[in-house]
């Protein structure tokens, strides 16, 4: 039985991966069908870091495109639609300099027309796609929007509940999730109708509040509240841990206004304090929790009706996790627990008890897991009732889970409306 393949890079913030896809030729709206054959990390950061050397972000992507032309068969290759897709990293170029978004687009779509490839073309997806698409991904892997009956019909599923969906990238995070009652404001509200079902969706993607901005806005927040302005302690970090950093380096993103006084060339010396209390307490100040009377809101004034159903957490939110084990259905105290513990635990025992991860990774566990639980609990408001209905995963049957997935499968109308 002949396959079809699909290659969708994820251009994300900090990073770029390219997803190859495949399936069955005669079952294009089989649900559960496609199947990941491969994830091919692109070497070096996300292509918005190429905004003065466009080129380089076009020559990124060519090893995984030639790794992909070892995978489809080259009778194969002319029919492959390939897309790029764009997330937080590029919105936020956009916003800073639209002529060097658009030079970076140019040379990636360039790259990519080298190849023998179906190319559809690369675009910055919106807030609501990206969350829109990861829903979509869980659900389609997880079978929950139809299933087969022996009558040769698509069904929904009796009684199938359909999952949240929860993703945390490198400068934005996502909600989505069907809340069950009206949704009160236009911007967060979605219609899907799928293998003739319709889906009334809540979903909203927050700029900045991904966890490499996040921890921008973090240091810029410690740097400015600091009492003497080279010297700044970080209650995150691990006691014993030291750096200097530039201004030039914190105060190069949207996500992180420049303040009026000082210049550029100004360094901070950083050291760590593994102070898990304080660490909490400055996360907390990232964000506006008040909704104000009458509504309720996920943060910073947002419109977000309560979380209802299971809900699957990926990307960030699993791979922060993961790091201290807590991605098998740990309770929220033991979360809590296991996040203190190890957020007072100083940097040479850290580098210890881990050897083989690097620093720079590292030495941010403490405030990346910290600001998962602020995010899920204080932004979300997930709480001790339905913390046991996040599930966090990296895979499904061997599929990334992430928005590619769901972005494919609607471009190229692999799910029918009806």
């Amino acid at each position: 039985c002949s396959s079809q393949y699909g290659l969708v890079f994820d251009a994300g913030s900090t990073h770029t991966s390219l997803y190859i896809y495949q399936w069955p030729a005669d079952k294009e709206n089989g649900t559960g069908i496609v199947s990941q054959v491969e994830a091919c990390t692109v070497r070096g950061p996300g292509i918005s870091s190429y905004a003065d050397n466009p080129a380089l972000a076009g020559a990124s992507l060519k090893p995984c495109l030639d790794k992909a032309m070892t995978i489809v068969p080259a009778k194969l290759q002319r029919e492959t639609p390939t897309y790029l897709g764009a997330t937080a990293g590029m919105r936020l170029l956009r916003e800073q300099n639209r002529t060097k978004a658009e030079r970076v687009f140019a040379e990636v779509a360039n790259a990519i027309r080298q190849y023998p490839v179906d190319f559809r073309g690369a675009q910055i997806l919106t807030g609501n796609e990206e969350g829109t698409f990861g829903w979509i991904t869980v659900n389609y892997l997880l079978e929950t929007l139809v299933k087969f009956s022996f009558a040769e019909k698509w069904e929904h599923p009796q009684a199938t509940e359909v999952l949240g969906a929860l993703d945390l990238g490198g400068a934005s995070t996502q909600i989505t999730f069907e809340p069950g009652g009206t949704i009160e404001d236009r911007n967060t509200s979605v219609l899907l109708r799928l293998y003739g079902t319709n889906y009334s969706l809540y979903t909203h993607s927050y700029l900045c509040y991904g966890q490499t901005q996040a921890l921008k806005m973090l240091l810029a927040a410690l740097c400015e509240g600091s009492s003497s302005p080279q010297q700044v302690l970080h209650p995150c970090y691990p006691k014993g841990y030291q750096e200097n950093v530039t201004a030039a380096a914190l105060y190069d993103s949207p996500c992180v206004p420049t303040p009026s006084t000082g210049s550029s060339a100004q360094v901070f010396t950083v050291t760590g304090t593994g102070d898990p209390a304080a660490c909490k307490t400055a996360i907390e100040k990232l964000f506006n929790f008040s909704c104000g009377v009458h509504r309720t809101c996920g943060f910073n004034g947002i419109y977000q009706p309560p979380v209802r159903g299971q809900f699957f957490a990926f990307s960030g939110l699993y791979y922060d996790l993961h790091f201290l084990n807590l991605t098998s259905g740990q309770s929220l105290m033991s979360v809590n627990d296991t996040i203190w513990v190890f957020c007072t635990k100083d940097w040479e025992q850290v580098q210890k008890d881990f050897p083989d991860v690097d620093k720079a990774y590292l030495r941010n566990y403490c405030a990346v897991s910290s600001y998962v639980l602020t995010l899920l609990l204080q932004g979300y408001k997930f709480n001790d009732k339905t913390w046991p209905n996040i599930h966090f995963i990296q895979k499904v049957s061997n599929t990334d889970v992430g928005w590619t997935l769901g972005y494919m499968l609607n471009l190229t109308n692999m799910i029918p409306l009806e």
